[in-house]
């Protein structure tokens, strides 16, 4: 019998479609699924959601809740981690709000710039404790790694644990296919393509319609003014951005166009309101996303916990087609990040990477990309550079490199001079207290 045990199982949405997807295959649909979250209600929630989903696929597959990390990994075959530390309140409105004083403006916050470096900060000591964990409970699990930002966390993780089976996941990939073939009326299904780059700065640098490159037809829709159409997945949010992109540096990226603004220096840009508005840039996104998608998750949840049969669609999450690879070596095809060891070699040795990867009995296995434009990159090495810093700091419990890594930001070095950069950094760990590793806090002065 295999065992998934889900850390941060509270997320009862996201968790709702990896169980559910694990349903669908006959080698999982009778598996463990050991859920654990340290909110005993969401954690209530999500296991009356589990249990109807069973009851509605007809399988045999069992539940147990923990509110202790340690006993849901004791004997697993496969973790999935999908936490958020510190949450919207107070960590998210933090990253925002001390930044806005500074002139300083996001709209994710969650990947790059001062909120992602925030974010690896308090996040990386928790997979590190997961990761410790699996070392003495389950050190042949594979660990689907699903928490943001997740170049960093997976770096950290390949750095302190390198003999640990994992890969990051991401749906950008994914999502964006479907934004593309919205925008070309074309069926998702039947575009091809190849990606590669650093997870959310990650490009596609092959996309075809059966045989027909699809380039020309982006540029001609966008120079005419047809293309992007109205997003199909965040309606509030245009795709100007990552079109203007395109158009300047020949390659559409991964992530989407709210991500892409804060990633660089030529959009966000204090004044410069004429750049919001002709990009439709949605400034503080995700804190306004935070709330609506609480509000959303909350309603859904209450249904779905008073539902005896929920309908029980697949998502195009990766996870379950990897667990179901692995268990019955069936080849499937997969883009996760892992550090690289080759795969990249226009990239630095150890950086998390994503490219296509093989998934079978032997795990996750990556394939290599070697003709990456040197334009794109010139611009995923800027990624790397703030990456590699917050991973050094966290390594060596170094505060210095928190620094440093701002300073290297895109974004934040186009705003900021050094002193306010430096400001705005001994600001945010202030605020952020006993969220952050003490060796990180600044010290208080006598």
């Amino acid at each position: 019998m295999t065992r998934i045990a889900f850390i941060g199982a509270g997320s009862t949405i996201f968790m709702k479609n990896i169980l559910g997807d694990a349903l669908h295959f006959e080698a999982l649909r009778d598996g463990h699924f050991a859920l654990m979250d340290i909110d005993p209600d969401r954690l209530a929630e999500s296991a009356a959601v589990a249990r109807a989903m069973i009851a509605t696929m007809g399988t045999g597959a069992t539940i147990s809740t923990h509110g202790e990390r340690r006993a849901a990994l004791e004997g697993a075959d496969f973790v999935v981690t999908a936490f958020q530390i510190g949450g919207y309140q107070p960590c998210t409105v933090t990253d925002f709000e001390i930044p806005k004083v500074y002139g300083l403006r996001q709209t994710i916050g969650d990947t790059l710039g001062v909120g992602g470096i925030m974010r690896g900060l308090r996040t990386v000591p928790h997979l590190w404790a997961v990761a410790e964990d699996m070392a003495q409970l389950c050190p042949d699990a594979t660990l689907l790694q699903y928490v943001n930002p997740m170049a960093i966390n997976t770096w950290a993780l390949a750095e302190r644990f390198p003999t640990l089976r994992q890969v990051g996941l991401c749906h950008s990939v994914q999502n964006t296919v479907q934004e593309l073939a919205h925008d070309l009326d074309l069926p998702p299904h039947e575009i091809r393509y190849r990606v590669a780059g650093v997870n959310h700065v990650a490009f596609f640098l092959d996309l075809t319609h059966r045989g027909r490159d699809l380039y020309p037809a982006l540029r001609v829709g966008y120079a005419e003014g047809r293309l992007p159409k109205p997003p199909l997945l965040m309606p509030r949010c245009a795709n100007k951005v990552r079109y203007e992109v395109m158009n300047h540096l020949g390659y559409f990226c991964t992530e989407s166009s709210e991500h892409l603004a804060e990633y660089v220096p030529w959009f966000i840009k204090n004044g410069r309101m004429d750049l919001i508005e002709t990009y439709a840039i949605p400034l503080d996104e995700y804190p306004t996303r935070c709330l609506e998608q609480i509000a959303d998750w909350r309603a859904q949840a209450e249904a779905l916990t008073n539902a005896a049969r929920i309908d029980v669609p697949k998502s195009h999450e990766f996870a379950a087609e990897i667990m179901n690879a692995v268990v019955t070596n069936t080849p499937y095809r997969i883009y996760g990040n892992l550090a690289n060891t080759g795969q990249t070699p226009q990239l630095p040795p150890g950086a998390a990477v994503e490219t296509p990867c093989l998934v079978d009995a032997n795990g996750v296995q990556p394939t290599t990309v070697a003709d990456i434009p040197p334009q794109l990159v010139a611009l995923m090495r800027s990624q790397i550079n703030v990456q590699e810093l917050v991973v050094r700091a966290l390594i060596d419990e170094n505060p210095a490199h928190l620094y440093h890594a701002a300073m290297m930001d895109p974004h934040t070095a186009a705003e900021l001079d050094l002193r306010q950069i430096r400001s705005l950094v001994t600001d945010l760990l202030n605020a952020h207290g006993d969220w952050i590793p003490a060796w990180a806090r600044p010290a208080k002065a006598a």
